[in-house]
Order: structure tokens, then sequence, then C-alpha cells
């Protein structure tokens, strides 16, 4: 029961990070590759504060939302002025710059040996270290990011970022500002993958630079392809999918070594035939308005 409590909210937790994606790439076309450096950011946040100011878990969340958005505005302004391919460049480079900076920057992040001890979560007395007491929550903070979602995206903003998704240009005759709308959906995609950081820290204790890898953010980027960018239950699909496969992977007997190298290649795999004979995804609408 424990591991499957134990797999569920790691669903939970890298289905935020897929819909904080899916925003991002599914509603406005533009590819991220930085998502693991805002997931980074607001784990290592969460981990700090909870260490060092015995600041409770609820205000962690805010904080580390609220700093990984402004991380967003830093790196959105300047690149969002820039062609969308340029764009992908620069959140390349702003992710290998974070996870260097977690990497070498020893007395704030402990290097590659990282932070343990984060002590056990708790909300107003509600003791969250039991992991079912800890899923109950997740599954209460996932719930509310679909909602919110869900309210965003059958708004007008939403209809908007799906006109500047299917035609830019067509976005720009309509009088719409169209990079205050790519600037808001980036900032909050970075402010969701900042709150499942703090999750995944708190929920494992101990975080270091190696979890938040380009290898991380391409495994998110898989999931919304694989679930179907921009789709509103692509990323549970694409997370609940590619979170259970690499688990199957441990009944096989294959050494730790070769089973993250075929990891890899499995998510690799997976992205280009989806990609090739699939591109609406799992959960995506093909051209005649079938699944």
């Amino acid at each position: 029961m424990n591991y499957l409590i134990h797999i569920l909210i790691l669903i939970e937790i890298y289905y935020i990070l897929a819909t904080a994606l899916n925003l991002i790439a599914g509603y406005t076309g533009l590819l991220s590759i930085a998502q693991a450096a805002f997931y980074g950011v607001g784990a290592y946040i969460g981990a700090l504060m909870a260490l060092n100011l015995e600041t409770p878990l609820l205000a962690n969340l805010f904080c580390a939302a609220l700093l990984c958005a402004l991380f967003g505005i830093l790196l959105g302004l300047p690149s969002l002025r820039i062609r969308d391919d340029y764009f992908t460049v620069a959140t390349l480079a702003f992710q290998i710059i974070i996870f260097n900076i977690m990497n070498n920057w020893v007395s704030l992040t402990g290097g590659p040996l990282g932070i343990a001890g984060i002590p056990e979560p708790n909300i107003l007395g509600w003791n969250l270290s039991p992991s079912s007491n800890f899923l109950l929550f997740t599954t209460l903070v996932s719930g509310f990011v679909l909602w919110l979602i869900h309210r965003l995206v059958s708004s007008p903003f939403g209809r908007v970022l799906k006109a500047i998704r299917e035609d830019e240009l067509f976005a720009l005759s309509l009088g719409k500002n169209i990079a205050v709308y790519k600037l808001s959906i980036f900032v909050l995609g970075a402010g969701l993958a900042g709150i499942a950081g703090v999750l995944y820290a708190y929920y494992i204790s101990f975080i270091d630079p190696f979890t938040f890898t380009v290898s991380e953010s391409v495994l998110i980027l898989a999931m919304v392809i694989i679930g179907g960018a921009g789709m509103l239950l692509g990323p549970i699909v694409g997370a609940t999918l590619l979170i259970i496969l690499p688990e199957l992977l441990r009944f096989v007997g294959l050494p730790i070594a070769q089973a993250a190298y075929l990891r890899q290649i499995l998510y690799g795999s997976l992205m280009v035939g989806f990609l090739i004979l699939r591109p609406q995804g799992l959960a995506g609408y093909n051209r005649f308005g079938q699944k």
C-alpha cells in the first residue's frame, strides 16, 4: 500500500509540473526547457526556509511560487522579445545556469551533496508525514491546480491563448498584446513548478541538484507531448504513464545503471513515436474530431 501511495504522490507532483509546461507549450506554442530549473528553485526555497527560518509549509509554498514567478519575469521579459526558437535556447541556458548554481554554491545549497533533514510537514497541527496524509494534501493541491487551469483556459483569456497558438498574426490583428499574454502564462507556469518543487522537497526530505537537470525538463516535456499538448487532461495522462512505465522496469531485474539508461531511451522513443504517429497525444483529438 505504501508503494502505491508513493507512486500516486509522484504522479500528482509531476502532473503539476506537466500542466505548468502544458500552459506554456500547449496553449501558446512556446517550447520551454527550463521547467526543471523552476522546479529546483522551488524545492531549494522550500527546504532552506523550512530548515533556516522554520516557516510553515503553506508560507513556503507561497514564497516558492512567488520567487519562481519572479524568476519567470526576469527570464521572460527579454526572452519573449526574440523569436520562438531563440526563446527555447534561452530557457535551456537558464536551465544550465540554475543547475550549476545549485551544484556549485556549496554554502547555500550544499553543492552535490544536497540538503538533507528537511522537517516533517504539517499544516495547523495536521501532521503530513504519514504518506497517506501527504497524498491527501497533494491531491488537494493538484485538484486546485486542475480547477484553476480549467477556469483559465475556458475564460476569454484562455481563448486568446489558443488564438496565439493557432495564428499569432491573427491574434495580433485583433489588437491583443501577445507579449503580455505569453509573459503572463510563462510566469504562471514558473510559479506552479515552484509549488511542485516544495511538495517534492517535503515529501522526499532530501534534495540535490541532480534531480533538476536538463533530463528532468525533457521528461516533463515528454509527459506533455505523450499526454496531449493543449489538452486539459493531457498532463494527467502523460504523468501517469511516464511514472508507471519506468517503475515496471524494477521488476525486470536490470542493474540500476542500465535501467537508468533504458528509461532515457524509453522517454525518447515514446516522444518520437507520438510526434510521428499521434502528435495530438493520448488525450487529444485527431483532425476528424475523434480521440
